[in-house]
């Protein structure tokens, strides 16, 4: 079986870990959360990162805290047709209104065109991007049409663990990036994720909304402001909620992993992209394929293919042993739970992909001749 993910934890993470338990730390959020998002962002290259028990979740604090910092009536989030269901329910569950956007057929990011209309039309609050399958999105002219609308930017890098354009890497672009660490990403922390920014009132505002909304993890200074405008004692403030929050913590445990993942994502990230190479030299595919650009590096997470003869592909795949999936669940306007709430909505190319879209396996362990065995199997259509 060549499968789409392969475990990132190793005997080494395996032993470090147990040598760590048996000095009966203490297992819950502590030292070494603290130790790892140290770490996360000194190699991602933002100033703050808050460890969560998911990559949804992070995505959940990240549109929260938005909602919270910025108390406007404005509740309108654009985010990409094509993406994932978490990139856009946490908008749906805090009550707030998600717009779709069509995707370009060069990357599969946010279209640019249709982008601007949304923008103009909608005036809205924020727009969440996906970096595709860890292809970066057009972010130097996103970044451009945020500012010019004023229209706060957050990125959903998930799938981009690790990519980069002239060594700026996906996630410090906008007010604030979400990444995952479940098994079958680039690195794992079996579940967790990572909310990262550079803005130090908004970090302060993630990591109270992760723990229930106190102020237990915020620095001494936030801690007395909280506390001087509440008029709460120093008592008191064990049990005082200045937010709405959440329980959305990771533990030590999962951090321990974390560190030691850390110490190897280049080079999973360098092979990630060797066998996206070898997958686009080798993949003869007439009607699309993904362009590349020579300023980027890209952790591809899958490799993306778009063919109307998609089922019979995915059934010779299958047949081989070889797992694939739909391209990240096509379009999200026809998703049923769209459907039931707005109604489906068609894009030009968000269906295209939602209709003929597929990926095949990339990770840090899939070997060339693998890759090329998948390649013949596509290449006869």
């Amino acid at each position: 079986m060549i499968t789409l993910a392969n475990d990132t934890i190793n005997n080494q993470d395996i032993d470090h870990l147990i040598s760590w338990l048996r000095t009966f730390p203490k297992l819950t959020k502590g030292e070494k959360t603290i130790e790892f998002e140290t770490a996360w962002s000194k190699w991602l290259g933002r100033k703050y990162s808050v460890f969560v028990n998911s990559g949804s979740s992070a995505n959940l604090a990240m549109v929260y805290a938005l909602s919270q910092w910025k108390k406007s009536t404005n509740k309108k989030i654009v985010v990409p047709a094509v993406s994932w269901t978490t990139t856009v329910t946490p908008i749906i569950h805090l009550g707030m209104t998600p717009i779709l956007c069509d995707c370009n057929l060069d990357n599969l990011g946010v279209n640019l065109v249709h982008l601007e209309e949304i923008f103009k039309k909608e005036s809205p609050l924020a727009l969440m991007i996906v970096h595709v399958l860890g292809f970066p999105c057009d972010i130097e002219e996103i970044q451009t049409l945020c500012n010019k609308y004023n229209v706060e930017l957050l990125e959903d890098s998930c799938e981009c663990v690790g990519s980069h354009i002239n060594n700026k890497k996906m996630g410090t672009y906008g007010l604030g990036s979400s990444f995952s660490f479940y098994f079958g990403h680039h690195m794992s922390t079996i579940e967790g994720g990572m909310v990262c920014t550079d803005n130090f009132e908004f970090y302060e505002l993630i990591k109270s909304i992760r723990s229930h909304g106190w102020d237990r993890d915020l620095s001494p200074e936030t801690q007395k402001q909280l506390r001087n405008k509440y008029n709460i004692s120093d008592f008191k403030s064990l049990y005082t909620f200045y937010y709405p929050g959440f329980n959305l913590r990771s533990t030590d445990l999962q951090a321990v992993i974390g560190i030691e993942q850390l110490k190897r994502i280049d080079d999973f990230s360098s092979n990630r992209y060797k066998n996206l190479l070898i997958y686009n030299e080798n993949i003869k595919n007439e009607y699309w394929k993904i362009k590349i650009r020579e300023d980027q590096f890209i952790s591809n997470f899958a490799y993306p293919i778009i063919h109307p003869s998609v089922d019979r592909i995915a059934k010779d795949l299958k047949k081989n042993d070889i797992e694939c999936r739909p391209l990240i669940c096509g379009s999200m306007g026809e998703q049923p739970y769209w459907i039931d709430l707005y109604g489906k909505q068609m894009f030009n190319n968000a269906s295209l992909i939602h209709n003929f879209g597929i990926y095949v396996p990339n990770n840090h362990a899939l070997k060339e001749v693998e890759i090329l065995q998948i390649c013949d199997i596509v290449n006869k259509i």
